[in-house]
């Protein structure tokens, strides 16, 4: 008897409306909107006023959770007046590893397939893709009928055949003073895998005036002649902000 007693008041229990929970809850507007009136204008208004609360909190903590993870961070320097600076160390790296004319016939028999310009066989690949003036002149290096090799160094044949900077160097300028090609030292520097010839600048100045600090900006300026071949150079003159660096032809070389 007990048991059915219990199971009848289990089964009268009858749900909570929502007007009796919204009446008891401490959510500010809630009991309003929900309450046992008939529909009317306060009950619209607090309902509007409680949604556009309820959105505009939405949108405020997206935003600060989208700033938090935009991890912003605040940068603080110190200014402090050198009274010597210390000549930058500019580089200077030419792109095309060789002047083709200075390229010789004993150069081109022991380093040609290494610079791409003959195969394994001593002959000249892609002849369709040169250009017709350097492929009469590489046809003539590369006869080596009756031909004696001479022995080959390497860091001589870039010593002579690399681009020289007293060549390239038009006009160079540290804080208004002159500096020239005597000022860059030449060194062999490994570029991407290949091996480049660069200039450094910087240390030619060591213990000069240049290195006494004075007001106002402290630019290097520099004119480079890029030493393009005849046909490309009419394109590079209407090329605005153009850097000094243009591709040579199949093997990536520019003729000098």
């Amino acid at each position: 008897m007990e048991l059915k007693a219990e199971e009848e008041e289990v089964g009268g229990v009858q749900p909570v409306s929502i007007q009796a929970f919204a009446s008891s809850s401490t959510l500010h507007g809630l009991a309003h909107i929900f309450s046992y009136e008939r529909l009317s204008l306060k009950r619209a208004l607090w309902a509007l006023c409680f949604l556009g609360s309820l959105a505009v909190l939405l949108c405020v903590c997206t935003e600060r959770v989208q700033y938090y993870f935009r991890y912003h961070h605040v940068t603080k320097l110190d200014e402090v007046a050198a009274s010597q600076l210390t000549f930058p160390a500019v580089t200077l790296c030419n792109l095309n590893e060789f002047r083709f004319s200075q390229v010789s016939k004993n150069d081109l028999y022991h380093a040609g397939e290494l610079l791409a310009l003959l195969n394994n066989r001593y002959e000249i690949p892609d002849t369709q893709m040169a250009d017709e003036k350097q492929l009469e002149i590489l046809q003539d290096k590369a006869n080596f009928r009756s031909f004696k090799p001479k022995p080959f160094n390497m860091r001589e044949f870039y010593d002579r055949a690399g681009h020289d900077i007293r060549d390239m160097l038009l006009s160079c300028h540290f804080r208004g003073e002159v500096c020239s090609a005597e000022d860059f030292k030449v060194k062999p520097t490994l570029v991407a895998k290949e091996l480049r010839r660069c200039t450094p600048l910087g240390s030619a100045f060591q213990g000069t005036a240049l290195h006494s600090a004075s007001p106002g900006l402290h630019t290097v300026r520099k004119v480079l002649h890029v030493q393009l071949r005849p046909r490309r150079a009419a394109a590079a003159e209407d090329h605005e902000g153009w850097d000094g660096q243009w591709a040579g032809n199949h093997a990536g070389h520019s003729a000098g």
